[in-house]
């Protein structure tokens, strides 16, 4: 065992759950509040240029969330397998892993974008785009599908480096490129009078300086496992365990892509200021929302490290700690946001006919809050253990068989409340059908740790230290 290894064994095992959990936590939840407040920042930029430029974002949404879907699939998959290699020991195949996840997601990609490249008029329509919003969404949109394989790619090794227990270096990729889009957005836009593209060529920059910064921490040695043209396998194996692993990802962010083309049609009939308004409210949610995120993501690598390693007390008692906090944080942030929600969306758009629409849907959206937590982690533990089936069907719950039908449905029966309550109903469902699964799973799992290899590799090398 060589002393990185061994400086991995201590932290990820015999350092404490909890300070181990907030310690990985701190630097993802800053890189998820910077990634979300350049998210914020190009709704506020862009909403100086009236309702539809604000609508517009949201339209893109969709396919950035394509994007998406295709990196978290192939970091996720490759992570928590990566994470659990480690803790068996297995360093080589740690890195066969990434470098071929890293290599199938750039293929995938790309073809993406191409697809999306020749057809993006249409595909805009299809989003759901109104013919006022069209304009300003082919020119935002075009930076954005040109920058979608430098997203998916980052996203790829953005988890690995976090499944590792490297959130620090990843939170260094996605913060460098968070903050040169808030600086680029103003000067694109206005110094060079740029309008919306200025924001487009901000965010595409952004997302490929960021991948490249992140590319450079795993040829730099500064990660465990090793990203090399000769780790890419031909094994079809790899792969196979690789999208199986990360299935419940792929859906979890399609179903993003499919609920926020339903969202936008079904605001399509109330105008352009209902879309503005939802593309407002979801961006703050996914901004209230980070903080949960963030503690679900330094929680998986000591979930699905320690499950490698079968100490199964450190995954209960990191799910219990990581749950408490994030329901703490979630419930104050939610009662500020039910108080004062207009002033929040006049930030965005001063537009009254937003303000009415987006202040009740954020309400709504405070409520979910306060649910989200348990099917969240629930997702996450299943996910980083390798129990792709359980983790699929709840992925597929809070945007996809809940949301979904409702978005459709109760808007023909109460109208536009319909839409701005949609999400809150389905998170509420979530947590109903989570809970009882979670408290199964955990009610089953082994009090008892296990002696791995790697633990008896550790005592030995202990042995042999001056």
């Amino acid at each position: 065992m060589e002393e990185k290894e061994i400086q991995q064994y201590e932290k990820m095992v015999l350092t404490p759950a909890d300070k181990l959990i907030a310690k990985l936590a701190v630097p993802t939840i800053i890189s998820m509040m910077i990634s979300m407040i350049y998210n914020l920042v190009d709704a506020f930029f862009v909403g100086k240029l009236g309702t539809s430029a604000s609508a517009a974002i949201g339209i893109l949404m969709g396919i950035q969330t394509v994007f998406q879907a295709v990196g978290f699939m192939c970091g996720h998959g490759s992570g928590s397998i990566i994470s659990r290699k480690l803790g068996e020991g297995k360093i080589k195949d740690a890195s066969k892993y990434v470098s071929s996840a890293l290599f199938i997601c750039l293929l995938i990609s790309c073809c993406i974008m191409l697809v999306e490249i020749f057809t993006k008029t249409p595909l805009l329509l299809f989003l759901g785009s109104t013919d006022t919003i069209l304009p300003y969404a082919l020119n935002y949109g075009i930076f954005i599908m040109l920058s979608g394989p430098a997203l998916s790619c980052s996203c790829v090794l953005n988890n690995v480096m976090r499944y590792e227990g490297r959130a620090f270096y990843a939170m260094i990729g996605l913060v460098s490129g968070g903050v040169l889009n808030m600086a680029l957005d103003p000067v694109f836009m206005f110094g060079l009078n740029m309008g919306i593209s200025g924001a487009g060529l901000a965010t595409a920059l952004s997302q490929y300086i960021s991948f490249f910064i992140l590319l450079y921490m795993f040829l730099s040695g500064k990660t465990m496992s090793k990203i090399s043209l000769s780790n890419i396998s031909t094994c079809p194996s790899i792969y196979g365990h690789i999208f199986k692993n990360g299935f419940p990802s792929l859906i979890r962010q399609s179903l993003n892509t499919v609920s926020s083309m339903t969202l936008n049609i079904a605001a399509k009939p109330y105008g352009d200021p209902a879309i503005a308004a939802m593309a407002i409210v979801g961006r703050l949610a996914m901004f209230f929302g980070s903080f949960m995120i963030g503690m679900g993501q330094g929680y998986q690598p000591v979930a699905a490290f320690n499950y490698g390693a079968g100490k199964y007390e450190r995954i209960r008692n990191g799910f219990a700690f990581t749950l408490k906090t994030a329901e703490c944080i979630l419930s104050i942030v939610a009662i500020l946001g039910f108080l004062f929600p207009a002033p929040l969306i006049s930030l965005f758009r001063d537009d009254p006919a937003v303000i009415v629409i987006g202040k009740n849907a954020l309400r709504f959206q405070c409520v979910a809050l306060v649910v989200q937590p348990v099917g969240v982690m629930s997702n996450m533990t299943f996910q980083s253990i390798g129990k792709s089936r359980i983790a699929s069907f709840l992925a597929t719950l809070r945007s996809g068989l809940y949301y979904i039908p409702i978005l459709l449905i109760l808007p023909k029966i109460i109208g536009i409340t319909g839409i701005e309550s949609a999400q809150m109903l389905s998170d509420i469902l979530t947590f109903l059908t989570a809970g009882p699964i979670i408290y199964n799973f955990f009610s089953n799992l082994p009090h008892k740790d296990e002696e791995r290899d790697i633990d008896r590799e550790y005592k030995k090398a202990v042995r042999k230290k001056p």
